[in-house]
Order: C-alpha cells, then sequence, then structure tokens
C-alpha cells in the first residue's frame, strides 16, 4: 500500500499495517509521540489496519474500505501537536470516569460520555439512594490516577449486535441496550447493523464507536470541575441523570492556564456582575426575561441611542409594528413550518395568534400595505421591537439566551441593481458600531441549510450576492456551508472577548424567498411591477445579550459614555453636602449621569464602595474644593487625578461622553 504524507512524501507499507506500523516506518520519535492516525482524513485507533475490507464503527456507520484506485490514500500522524489530540485525549478521559464511578458506586449505570468544547462529561444513573456531589469529585479522581497510572491500553473489539445486547442486558445497562437497538432500528436498510465497537480499558469496557490514544497513561492532566443534572437524550419526559463534567489537557501548564481563566470567566460572569452594579435583575415570575433596574436601563438606553443616532445618518426610518400576529402571517413568511415550535402562541375568538419572535415578516407586511415607486427604493426600515421566543428553560442562560429580548434590527426592500451596495453599507455600519467598542471580528458567510424554503435559483442568487462582496473587498472569511436562515444566505459577524471565547454578534442577509411568499412589489421605470429584495440586518443582535457580551468582556468596566453613573460627588463631611449637592446637579444639568453620597461614612469607605460599583470618576469635595469651585478628581482604578475646576470638569467628561471614548 502506499500513502501520501502531509509533506508530500510517499510511504509504501504492507498490506495489513496498522497506524503505530506507519508511524514507526516514519521514525521511532513519532513512534513514541503518536496518538492516532487519520487516513483520509478519518481519525482511527493506531493499533487498527490502516485499510480493512469491511468494517463498521459503533454507530452503525461505514468506515472506509478499500481505496478509490484514484493514488495513494493521504496519512497523517496525530500527535499532542495535532487539531484533534485534545478531544481525543478527553474522550479517554471519559471512559476512565466512568470505569472509576462504576468501581466506587456498584450498581451504576453508565449512559453517554464524549468529549465537548473545553472538556467532556459523563451521563450516570446512580441507584436508589445513592447522589453524586462535588464533595465526591475527588474521591473519584483518586481513582482516576491510579487507572491512568496502571497504563491500561485501549483496546477495540468488534462484536455482533446479538453479542452486545445479551453483555449490556446481563450487566444491567439499559441505556447501553437502548442505544444498540436505536442503532439496529435507525440504520439504513441498504447497510443494516450487524456489529459494533466496544472499548475496554482495564476492567472497563464501553460501547464507543472510538478512536481512542494506545493507553491511560497518555492522559497527562485532568480536572472534574462540577456535577448537574440532565435528562437523558435531552428529552424532560426521559430520566434525569447525573452528569459529571471535567476537562483534561497535556499539561499541568495548560490545565491551570485553562482553570485561571475560568476563575476570571465566573468573576466576570456577566449574571453576577448585574446585580452588583445594579443593572438588572431576575425573577422566576417570568423566566428568561431581565428586570432592568434604573442603572441598566441606562445602559440599554444609551444602546438603543446609538443605533438610532447612526441609523438616521445612514438613511433608517423607525416603524413600529405589532407584537401579536394572526397565524396567517406566519404561514405566509414560512415561520409556521419551520419555526412554530420556537413560538409562544395562543388563540382568542377562534384565531391562533402568536408573539412574534423576530420583526421580518411584520416588516414585511408593513411594506405591503403601500405602495412604492423604484425613485422611493431602498427603504430601511429599523425596529428595536420586543420579541418572544420560545426557549426551553435549561437553555436559558443570563442575558445571553433568554425569552424576552429587543433587537437592533432593520430591513432594506431595494431593487436588484441596489443589493451591492446595500450589503456594503450595512457591513459598514456594522465594523463602525464594533470599532466603537474596539471589537475585532471575523466574518463567517453561511449558506442554504437542509430545512429551507424558495427555490434554488433564488438562494443562488442570495448566496452569490454576499460571496461577491466579501470577495470584492478582498476579506478573510470563514464558510459555514448549511448554516444559513432557513430563507436565506447571510454572512455572520463574531468577536473573540477578553477569556478568549467567541461571540456572535451581528448578522447580514440577502433574502429573495419573503419577497416572494408576500408578493411584494414596486414600480419600476418601466411602470411594470417588479420585485424588490429584502435584505435582513442586526449588528447588536439582541440588546440584551450585547449588554451581556460587553459586561463580561470589560469585566463590567464600561466605557464612561455606556457607565449608569458617570461620575459620584463624595463630601468629606456633612457640612459639604450641600456643596456636593450643587456639583452632582450642575453635573446632571449638563445632560450627564452623576450621583451624590451623602452617607455618613468615612470619605475612604466611599471611595472604596465607589470603585466595587466600577464608577469611572469620584469627585471628593472638602472645605478647599467648596472654596475655589473646584473638586478632587480621582479615577476608577487610576487613583488620585489632581483638584479641577466643575466647570472643567464637566466640559471634560461631555467631550468624553459626546465622542463615546472606549477608555473603561
Amino acid at each position: 500500500m502506499e500513502f501520501e504524507l502531509p509533506d508530500g512524501t510517499v510511504l509504501a507499507l504492507p498490506d495489513e499495517a496498522t497506524g503505530a506500523d506507519a508511524a514507526a516506518a516514519i521514525g521511532a520519535g513519532l513512534a513514541r509521540a503518536a496518538l492516532a492516525v487519520k487516513v483520509d482524513g478519518q481519525l482511527r485507533d493506531l493499533g487498527r489496519p490502516l485499510v480493512e475490507a469491511t468494517a463498521t464503527t459503533g454507530d452503525g456507520g461505514r468506515t472506509m474500505t478499500e481505496g478509490n484506485g484514484a493514488g495513494p490514500r493521504k496519512l497523517e500522524i496525530v500527535t499532542e501537536r495535532s487539531e484533534e489530540a485534545l478531544d481525543l485525549i478527553r474522550h479517554d478521559t471519559a471512559h476512565v470516569l466512568a470505569e472509576a464511578v462504576m468501581e466506587l458506586y456498584p450498581g451504576v449505570q453508565i449512559s453517554i460520555g464524549p468529549p465537548i468544547e473545553n472538556g467532556f462529561y459523563y451521563d450516570f444513573d446512580f441507584p436508589d439512594g445513592v447522589s453524586l456531589s462535588e464533595d465526591d469529585l475527588g474521591r473519584i479522581e483518586q481513582r482516576m490516577r491510579e487507572h491512568i497510572a496502571a497504563d491500561e491500553p485501549f483496546t477495540r473489539e468488534e462484536v455482533s449486535v446479538g453479542d452486545a445486547l445479551e453483555k449490556f442486558v446481563a450487566e444491567g445497562q439499559d441505556y447501553k441496550v437502548e442505544l444498540i437497538e436505536d442503532l439496529i432500528r435507525n440504520a439504513d436498510p441498504a447497510h443494516p447493523v450487524h456489529t459494533v465497537s466496544l472499548y475496554s480499558n482495564g476492567p472497563f469496557t464501553d460501547l464507543c464507536r472510538g478512536p481512542h490514544a494506545p493507553s491511560t497513561k497518555r492522559i497527562k492532566a485532568f480536572k472534574l470541575q462540577s456535577v448537574a443534572g440532565a435528562y437523558w437524550r435531552g428529552d424532560s419526559s426521559k430520566p434525569m441523570l447525573t452528569r459529571v463534567y471535567g476537562t483534561a489537557f497535556f499539561s499541568n501548564k495548560d490545565l491551570e492556564e485553562y482553570l485561571e481563566r475560568l476563575e476570571k470567566a465566573r468573576a466576570n460572569d456577566h449574571r453576577r456582575l448585574g446585580p452588583q452594579l445594579g443593572l438588572f435583575t431576575f425573577s422566576e415570575v417570568s423566566p428568561g426575561a431581565a428586570f432592568w433596574l434604573p442603572g441598566g436601563t441606562e445602559v440599554f438606553n444609551s444602546l438603543v441611542a446609538l443605533s438610532r443616532e447612526m441609523g438616521r445618518d445612514r438613511g433608517y426610518t423607525e416603524v413600529k409594528t405589532p407584537l401579536l400576529y394572526d397565524r396567517a402571517l406566519w404561514e405566509t413568511s414560512g415561520h409556521w413550518e419551520k419555526y412554530a415550535e420556537n413560538m409562544f402562541v395562543t388563540e382568542y375568538e377562534d384565531r391562533a395568534m402568536a408573539l412574534k419572535p423576530m420583526n421580518c415578516p411584520g416588516h414585511a407586511q408593513l411594506y405591503s400595505l403601500q405602495k412604492h415607486s423604484y425613485r422611493d427604493l431602498p427603504v430601511r426600515y429599523s425596529e428595536p421591537g420586543l420579541l418572544h421566543r420560545r426557549e426551553p428553560s435549561g437553555t436559558l442562560h443570563g442575558l445571553l439566551r433568554v425569552r424576552h429580548f429587543a433587537q437592533d434590527d432593520a430591513h432594506i426592500f431595494c431593487t436588484e441593481d441596489q443589493v451591492q451596495q446595500e450589503v456594503g453599507a450595512c457591513m459598514d455600519f456594522a465594523l463602525a458600531t464594533y470599532e466603537i467598542f474596539g471589537l475585532d471580528v471575523r466574518l463567517e458567510l453561511s449558506t442554504r441549510p437542509e430545512q429551507r424554503i424558495g427555490s434554488d435559483e433564488l438562494w443562488d442568487k442570495s448566496e452569490a450576492a454576499l460571496k461577491q462582496w466579501l470577495d470584492d473587498r478582498s476579506l478573510d472569511y470563514d464558510l459555514n456551508a448549511g448554516d444559513g436562515a432557513f430563507y436565506g444566505a447571510k454572512i455572520d459577524m463574531h468577536m473573540t472577548d477578553s477569556l478568549g471565547r467567541s461571540w456572535q454578534l451581528g448578522t447580514v442577509q440577502v433574502d429573495y424567498n419573503m419577497p416572494d411568499r408576500f408578493g411584494l412589489t414596486y414600480t419600476g421605470a418601466d411602470n411594470a411591477e417588479h420585485q424588490p429584495v429584502m435584505i435582513h440586518r442586526a449588528l447588536m443582535g439582541s440588546y440584551e445579550r450585547f449588554i451581556g457580551i460587553l459586561l463580561e468582556h470589560f469585566a463590567g468596566e464600561l466605557p464612561v459614555w455606556l457607565s449608569p453613573v458617570q461620575a459620584i460627588v463624595l463630601p468629606i463631611a456633612d457640612r459639604h453636602i450641600e456643596y456636593g449637592e450643587t456639583v452632582r446637579t450642575r453635573i446632571h444639568r449638563a445632560g450627564l449621569r452623576a450621583e451624590l453620597d451623602d452617607r455618613t461614612e468615612s470619605v475612604a469607605r466611599k471611595i472604596r464602595d465607589a470603585e466595587l460599583r466600577k464608577i469611572p470618576y469620584m469627585l471628593v469635595v472638602g472645605d478647599r474644593e467648596q472654596q475655589s469651585d473646584e473638586v478632587a478628581l480621582r479615577e476608577h482604578k487610576r487613583g488620585d487625578a489632581g483638584s479641577v475646576a466643575v466647570d472643567a470638569f464637566i466640559e471634560r467628561l461631555k467631550s468624553e461622553v459626546e465622542s463615546r471614548s472606549r477608555r473603561g
């Protein structure tokens, strides 16, 4: 057999060669470092033959068979430096976790344990009367270390489905039995499942498609992190299982750095910062909806004002459309068929009605209620409208995943000739918005999903319009095939925050389908009726989510212009309160946000409390300041900035707010 290595070298091997044989043939050092092998992009165990005439995986899928004769197959040895290595070792660690739990808790049933982003988990069903808490994780970790030190090989075995069922039935492992039965039932009739793969490490055997590293000793550093509940297969009608989360790395240094980042993330969690800074809170009387406190309302309104100001300069007209619509509107838009399960639906006077989860059908309806000429186009509607989506309780997460929210939403109706210009204007608007916050973004082109509406011809137009704009600008972008909206292709914008996490912010979507479904038209220069193109555009996304991202990215240190309290006046003694109130009033009359701390606390305590509230400016006033019409200025985290005249400070603060300075 011949294989092409990543550097283009061709490696000849015997027909029965394994991945380990391939690594050894390349070099002894590589053989020692090898974790797995990739053949034509498929990840495989080192101990398996590189080519197998027939094989099936544990999930009923087919593995590779003999080559197609189109030249040498691609071969790559996977080591710690490979992209797939961490997932591989985390999968190994999940198996060792299950092994330790089964030994420590006899009678436990195991379900699944996959690698996930940043770690792994395993789900367990403990016997009646037995429960697991985070206090138990240290004991489990110790047993895991024993199995890792034992250097237990991961061995793969192909067995018949009958033998696998007999084994797991005898062991009382009902979840494994269900998985195998589902594999058989759901298999393609043309390729029925006859065998499944089992992996063993030490005394533990699991149903698994693999692959795995050669042995447990390749696990260098791991940590069990938390215990949570999880429904079997995510179905609330099925049993609640105990999920143990953990992570693993190839060095203690990498593990410690990751855990340190997690601690920072916990400290910066917007769900903690929001109430602490007096911005928002939540209540079970309305799950998935924020209760905005006065300070948070100031932040929210400042962002809406920014959207309005920038939109006015770019030709947007703000509109207001209803929250509740007849089912017929959603059937016309296609949402009733594709999105109804995510909508809050009610019935009144024998009419099915739904709260809007997005503004686009309402804006299409609004456009249809008026006559339009080509001279009117483009029509640009914006609306910071309230939206509701029926998100499952288990997915709700502070401001980042909610049921009630508002978007900086807009829709543009334009001619075919105007599409490129309008897409470009939307993207420029987006980048100008992110520049204000100092956010660098990466672009992603998402194309037609499997479940969609409209003809391939319309989808060709939608995708081509966005791709052409990206290519004309010579911009780098990732292709996310199949992830477009069900009605049109889109460009999504993602940012990486201060903790290295990626967030999607805005989106620009070109839609030929909704104008077609709503029968939208405009009168052209030829006096004939033509169909406009609809462009969907949200730049911050939802204001709620954007605020949550900003809080975590800036660790609550919002820019001065966005801070709910921009300055706080701190009288040294009671006799300075009246002057302090005068200073606060002058700042307030200049259109700025200020407070007076008139508590009978020491000024040191007032400064400390203002620092905890992350207020940008502290204005200490005493006898000298009162006599000279000044304030002793302190900046958050920077300390004493000297004395300054009140009017000079007001001008400085006003300039900083009006310019929307990033300093925070």
